[in-house]
């Protein structure tokens, strides 16, 4: 993963964005890690994510839906606010990279909070 996640190769992308939505917090790391260009516009990374994203808004809405469920479930107690999560860090990076595309800003998801 460490080897791939920093391509910018059409076919790794996806597989890159799906993982994101998974709550090993060491994958994120390495996501996080490999994908230091992701906040660069115009960056190759920046390019072929926010090209992905934008291109494929169900398959990354479901990938938002799974980071904050898996941050509900497992990680809620480790960051108590969803904004300090890394798998929100993320998302907030690819939503960006894919704004810059499609030009207007993508929904961000919304955690539902405890009373």
């Amino acid at each position: 993963m460490e080897q791939l996640v920093g391509s910018a190769d059409p076919w790794v992308v996806p597989f890159v964005v799906q993982l994101v939505g998974e709550y090993v917090l060491e994958i994120l790391v390495v996501i996080r890690d490999g994908l230091r260009d992701l906040a660069t516009p115009g960056a190759s990374g920046h390019l072929a994510y926010g090209t992905f994203v934008a291109d494929n808004p169900a398959f990354f809405a479901r990938t938002q839906r799974r980071v904050v469920s898996y941050w509900n479930c497992y990680y809620r107690a480790a960051y108590a606010s969803f904004r300090g999560y890394l798998g929100c860090a993320l998302l907030d990076l690819l939503r960006s990279a894919a704004s810059d595309i499609t030009e207007h800003p993508l929904p961000k998801p919304h955690p539902i909070r405890r009373h």
